[in-house]
């Protein structure tokens, strides 16, 4: 298997599991992530699926990250759509189950913390762009230079925030999200010794071209 193809790969596995993370974080049963509040909120407004409002809130982010100067790749434009695609697949099949219990639901819903950041581990080390969300959250450790942790939470509170002016659902859930996702995706990272901001993304044309030379070989 060639370079690109193993990257290829690792993006759509991370991409996978981003999804499954949100699945466990909703099944947990006790309010929704942040993200989901607002998607979910966004939802109820507009009548759409939940991950078709993720995948329309991702492109609202990926124009203010390139205003922002970040690069977009085919990466980026994969993670706007199959996440929410993923995200609206598990939870039509069932997969996880929806847990009725608060000291089972906070387990699961660390769980699908981490296994959120397993995701962003795989497919922004892809070097095909970064999601919209996370290409935000390097886009402002850039800028302001602050922990990515605290970047990442800043960010996640803010979209609570606006999911629940619309009228997505809020719980204890949503506060541990909330606070726990910037330790989550800060530990994840360092025990992978992963710094995002140091990997370098390909473009959609640069993308193009690697694929043409992969195949030649």
């Amino acid at each position: 298997m060639n370079k690109f193809a193993r990257r290829f790969l690792k993006l759509i596995l991370g991409l996978f599991l981003y999804a499954l993370g949100i699945v466990f974080t909703i099944r947990a049963n006790i309010g929704y992530g942040p993200w989901e509040v607002f998607h979910m909120g966004l939802s109820l407004v507009t009548g759409i699926s939940i991950g078709e409002a993720s995948i329309i809130v991702g492109l609202a982010i990926v124009a203010v990250t390139l205003i922002m100067g970040e690069k977009i790749g085919i990466g980026t434009l994969l993670n706007m759509l199959l996440i929410g695609f993923f995200l609206d697949l598990l939870l039509a099949i069932g997969l996880i189950p929806k847990v009725e219990s608060v000291l089972v639901g906070i387990p699961l819903l660390i769980l699908g913390l981490y296994v959120i950041s397993l995701g962003s581990y795989f497919y922004i080390g892809s070097g095909f762009g970064a999601g919209p969300r996370d290409s935000l959250m390097v886009a402002l450790t850039r800028r302001l230079g602050w922990p990515i942790g605290l970047i990442r939470s800043l960010i996640e509170l803010a979209a609570t925030i606006l999911g629940w002016v619309l009228g997505g659902m809020v719980g204890i859930g949503t506060l541990i999200s909330g606070f726990a996702i910037g330790f989550c995706v800060h530990s994840s990272f360092k025990l992978l010794k992963f710094d995002p901001t140091k990997i370098r993304h390909s473009t959609l044309s640069e993308s193009y071209a690697e694929l043409k030379a992969a195949l030649r070989l």
